[in-house]
């Protein structure tokens, strides 16, 4: 089984990177250790949501989806920071993500 992850970061403001992975938590370490060149910078991150995927290919399509123009912005629509004006996120992690 595959995951499609959204991991956020409050480090430099709001950010969020999108992946896919067998072992998700295996892959947030990575991102945390600095392992992962283009999100070395920003960590912390915590884990936004996960969602699951029979196959590589599903799970690679619905990545490059949500790193389209649009699937960034379905994701800022389930945002759950309550402090985006002040630029302090509280995050409240859910475990899925539904359209």
């Amino acid at each position: 089984m595959f995951f499609v992850y959204v991991i956020v970061s409050d480090v430099k403001g709001l950010r969020f990177y999108v992946g896919f992975s067998e072992d998700v938590e295996k892959r947030v370490i990575e991102h945390n250790s600095g392992k992962t060149k283009s999100t070395k910078g920003y960590k912390p991150w915590k884990l936004f949501f996960t969602e699951p995927y029979v196959t590589r290919i599903e799970a690679r399509e619905r990545e490059k989806y949500l790193k389209s123009g649009i699937g960034k912005e379905k994701i800022k629509q389930k945002w759950p920071y309550t402090c985006r004006q002040a630029g302090k996120a509280q995050l409240d992690t859910p475990n899925k993500y539904s359209d």
